[in-house]
């Protein structure tokens, strides 16, 4: 198990913005991701070192929108005002994951512009909805990744949560804090009990560090 990628929302109106300001700050321009026409939604990605990425994910005027676990959960933190909305793990083998949640993983699929194909299984999207600090797990299967896309500089440091420690409510805390310390990378709880999920992201870059909300 490792550290995918981490996922940020933003309204349609405002996902050009927010690619690049978080661009910006990271040092690396995001790609088109291209749409996800199961979930009703789109992205956009920039990778970073250590073979991870960050992702910006809007949702789309779609019903799948509206019908999927990853559509809501997208839709509800857009209609919040957007930020962070998960972190995910990938693994070759989501068997025990799926067994352990109780249900079987879903197909994802999306379409580069530029005509790559992307297909992976994900599970545990639904737990968002109802606790955002949870990360959800994700198999890749067609040998493409988004992290191939682009020239990394910035890598995670510290992920920080607003009020609880996620690693004390999922059934996978030392394959998740395994995955953690191969990259360097710690966790960090604020302590406000009126917030939830993710708060902040610190990165480093060659020069410094920077904290994107």
């Amino acid at each position: 198990m490792r550290l995918d990628h981490v996922s940020y929302v933003a309204s349609h109106e405002q996902i050009s913005d927010t690619v690049q300001r978080i661009g910006s700050l990271i040092g690396t321009a995001f790609v088109d991701g291209g749409i996800h026409p199961r979930f009703g939604t789109r992205n956009f990605t920039a990778p970073l070192l250590n073979g991870q990425y960050v992702e910006v994910v809007c949702a789309l005027d779609h019903p799948a929108a509206e019908q999927t676990a990853f559509g809501q959960a997208v839709s509800k933190k857009a209609a919040e005002g957007g930020g962070w909305l998960t972190w995910v793990f990938s693994t070759e083998d989501l068997t025990p994951i799926e067994a352990a949640i109780g249900r079987p993983a879903i197909d994802g699929h999306r379409r580069r512009p530029d005509g790559t194909d992307l297909k992976w299984k994900q599970v545990g999207v639904k737990e968002l909805l109802t606790d955002p600090d949870l990360p959800f797990f994700i198999q890749w299967e067609d040998g493409h990744h988004p992290s191939e896309v682009g020239a990394p500089v910035s890598a995670i440091k510290e992920i920080i949560f607003a009020n609880l420690n996620p690693l004390e409510r999922t059934s996978f805390k030392e394959q998740v804090t395994l995955a953690l310390s191969t990259n360097g990378i710690s966790l960090k709880i604020q302590n406000e009990p009126e917030d939830s999920g993710i708060k902040t992201i610190r990165f480093n870059n060659a020069s410094e560090t920077v904290e994107i909300d």
